[in-house]
């Protein structure tokens, strides 16, 4: 997100609407939505505009006191989420629920909100209709002014609030980046999304590549439930780091929010110039591990394998994932794979160069001379069947490489294949996916 834009975020205790808020402000469905209270766990941060003023809007998890039980350190960390939210952010609208009226974690929130410097507004959610704005009053106790009555799902009201955000909320800093300049920066910049499967260690190691506990990390699976992206200043420039929801397979998907939760990963994969699989080296490489990774590769995205927490495993352990990895992961050829542990960040040095190795062949562009030539001695070193012969190629794209071959009939998808490994090992493309598109040419 643009740093220079000032920020808006949305606060209070779990399932009173913040997301649906967000959504509304958005005008799309951005932050998942569902009835049970815990669903927005991470910060998520969204480019949002109103009546010509640009700013981003921030949803966080619902804030919970420090209490005890099965959840009590989840809870924990998805209230810091929130508290840094209210500390951070240049005006703050907290939810509250017209239908529950003022709770003990509604003052709990409140309080925190008194004693913050900037701007505050109070946003009564679900109040549908008219008859139901005499519930706000109620809400003046908590001591952050006059509320507003909104219908977040409906978009009731929501209008008035934001005028009213609009009126305290800061200018641009002087010298901020319009937008026409950050869709350029935001073109030619490196995305790169961590996926695998849940509890293996994503969230940990994006907070530790970004420097900030921006993602909650937590020892339960599934912690993670929308795509949260930053953007990281590197020795290569900026980088988008996306972490994403642990993917799993669909017939063990039985929640409405783990399947949107998988959308948003794949969407965030689609979308991703290069991935990181993180694989719990603990466990090793599983069958959900394989079909991740087919699933990637079959997007066109160039992987990186980590097999995360490695500093757990003895010798022989070691040895047992090195076969594993040649068994189940072979189609991905000579994808890198950085044995690293998240958690103190031990080989995560190797990351940052094998990054500019991947990025510099994902965008390798080759003079079609050079790739005639290629295919020429290939051609000749192994011809195809039943007369078939590429005629001539170009490059017609990168990222990720693209050839183009004109055919004078159709040819083998084997044939292709060995056609492919030729421009692999010409090239040095052997980590990237590579496409071919043939095509016929007429009278031949």
């Amino acid at each position: 997100m643009a740093s220079s834009l000032p920020t808006v975020a949305i606060v209070g205790r779990p399932n009173v609407g913040k997301s649906t808020l967000m959504n509304r402000v958005l005008g799309r469905r951005e932050a998942i939505v569902a009835e049970q209270p815990g669903v927005t766990r991470d910060r998520k941060e969204m480019p949002a505009s109103w009546q010509g003023r640009d700013f981003t809007v921030v949803d966080t998890g619902g804030w919970l006191p420090q209490g005890s039980g099965d959840n009590a350190s989840m809870d924990a960390k998805v209230s810091a989420q929130s508290e840094k939210s209210m500390e951070g952010a240049d005006v703050v609208v907290m939810v509250v629920d017209s239908h529950a009226g003022i709770t003990g974690d509604d003052e709990g929130v409140a309080g925190r909100l008194r004693g913050r410097a900037g701007p505050v507004l109070v946003a009564v959610n679900k109040v549908d209709d008219e008859a139901r704005e005499d519930l706000i009053w109620e809400f003046i106790r908590l001591g952050l002014g006059d509320p507003f009555p909104v219908s977040a799902l409906h978009g009731r009201g929501v209008g008035d609030l934001l005028d009213a955000v609009m009126a305290v909320l800061p200018d641009e800093p002087a010298g901020a980046t319009d937008s026409d300049t950050e869709s350029e920066a935001d073109a030619g910049m490196v995305s790169v999304s961590i996926v695998g499967r849940p509890n293996a260690g994503k969230s940990t190691l994006f907070n530790r590549l970004i420097g900030d506990d921006r993602s909650v990390v937590h020892d339960q699976p599934g912690t993670t439930r929308d795509a949260i992206d930053t953007v990281v200043e590197t020795e290569l420039g900026p980088i988008r780091f996306v972490d994403t929801a642990g993917m799993r397979r669909r017939a063990r998907i039985d929640q409405a929010t783990e399947y949107y939760s998988l959308l948003r990963a794949l969407a965030a994969v689609d979308r991703s110039d290069i991935a990181l699989l993180v694989i719990d080296a603990t466990v090793g490489v599983t069958h959900q591990d394989q079909r991740l990774a087919e699933r990637i590769d079959g997007a066109g995205c160039p992987i990186v394998v980590l097999l995360n927490k490695w500093d757990l495993l003895d010798t022989e352990a070691r040895e047992a994932i090195a076969i594993d990895i040649d068994h189940r992961l072979h189609f991905l050829g000579d994808a890198a794979v950085l044995r690293v542990s998240a958690l103190s960040g031990k080989g995560l040095n190797r990351l940052l160069p094998e990054l500019r190795g991947v990025i510099a062949e994902y965008r390798r562009r080759i003079p079609t001379q050079a790739v005639n030539r290629v295919l020429r001695d290939a051609q000749a070193a192994h011809p195809a069947p039943d007369g078939a012969r590429v005629l001539y190629a170009t490059q017609g794209a990168a990222d990720p490489p693209t050839f183009t071959l004109f055919a004078n009939r159709t040819l083998p998808r084997t044939y292709l294949r060995y056609l492919e490994r030729r421009l692999r090992e010409a090239f040095d493309l052997g980590s990237v996916p590579v496409k071919l598109r043939v095509r016929r040419r007429s009278g031949e």
